[in-house]
């Protein structure tokens, strides 16, 4: 697919490729157009991350109504009985980390979204890598828009720092809902030096700093996980690009197109353990941090 500095020409350059593919399909807030910027710019809406982050939620909880739905209490199907598993693992987390019952009432489905949701969104990364953004390259300049696409909404930083703050609105939810509201700020004030009120700054600035360290690592793992993912899967792609051109087994050629089937199915069938590896760590960081929210220090 060509970029927008050589569409004249057939075969844009490794550079260009992974360039033009690192893209993402931005609006700016104003809403007067869309334009094209740096990998991560908090200025402007990623469309793309946007559409396919709401799709697969929307996928995924259809999936999960689906299932309860038709659940049965004598032998379960396939579907089923794999929910029911997917359920119970979750359930046995949650008990394990928070042991308020009240609180998992809520807390233990919304870990199984969070599971479910993400590996739906790394699940995008096994999508040949060229599929979508070809289709939309013969549909978005006619709509008006950049060719732009990435797929993969869990290799955008916004999405994944968005995911990690919202965890983060839940645990200060829970934390003055367990505490209350003094006894929450007091902790702030208080921990973890003690309550010596001339720490009370160090105390709430140390506070800050682990809230802050909480969800930037939390958001920053499942990124920077899936972005080196996405890249690797883009360089075997590159490899096939001379198979095209060139079926000569004596030729350079053959073996970089024979190499890119071999490499894209060994790290393919490996990226299956990571997406679902991700997706799992971050719904037990999930837990880990509101079940955090329930202590007292």
């Amino acid at each position: 697919m060509a970029t927008a500095e050589n569409a004249g020409t057939n075969a844009p350059t490794a550079g260009g490729y992974i360039q033009h593919h690192l893209q993402h399909l931005q609006m700016d807030f104003s809403f007067q157009g869309v334009k094209q910027t740096s990998i991560v710019d908090f200025s402007l809406f990623n469309l793309d991350s946007l559409f396919f982050s709401v799709l697969l939620g929307v996928i995924g909880c259809f999936l999960m109504w689906r299932a309860a739905a038709r659940a049965t209490s004598g032998v379960p199907g396939r579907f089923q009985a794999a929910v029911e598993i997917l359920v119970e693992m979750v359930e046995s987390q949650a008990k394990v980390v928070i042991h308020n019952a009240t609180s998992r009432k809520l807390v233990s489905p919304l870990a199984l979204t969070v599971f479910v949701w993400i590996f739906l969104m790394n699940f995008m990364d096994m999508l040949p890598v060229d599929a979508l953004p070809v289709l939309w390259h013969s549909m978005g300049p006619a709509l008006g828009f950049k060719d732009y696409m990435r797929v993969v909404p869990t290799a955008d930083l916004s999405t994944t720092l968005g995911l990690s703050t919202s965890v983060l609105l839940i645990c200060l939810f829970y934390s003055v809902k367990i505490k209350g509201l003094g006894g929450w700020t007091h902790e702030l004030v208080a921990a973890p030096f003690g309550n010596k009120f001339y720490l009370y700054p160090i105390n709430f600035l140390m506070q800050l700093i682990e809230f802050a360290a909480k969800t930037v690592s939390h958001g920053m793992r499942l990124f920077g996980n899936m972005f080196a993912g996405e890249l690797i899967f883009m360089l075997i792609a590159l490899m096939g690009g001379a198979w095209a051109w060139q079926l000569n087994p004596l030729a350079g050629g053959f073996w970089l197109g024979f190499g890119h089937v071999i490499a894209g199915t060994v790290w393919s069938i490996f990226h299956i353990l990571v997406i679902t590896l991700q997706a799992f760590i971050f719904m037990m960081l999930t837990l880990i941090y509101v079940g955090q929210a329930h202590d007292s220090h």
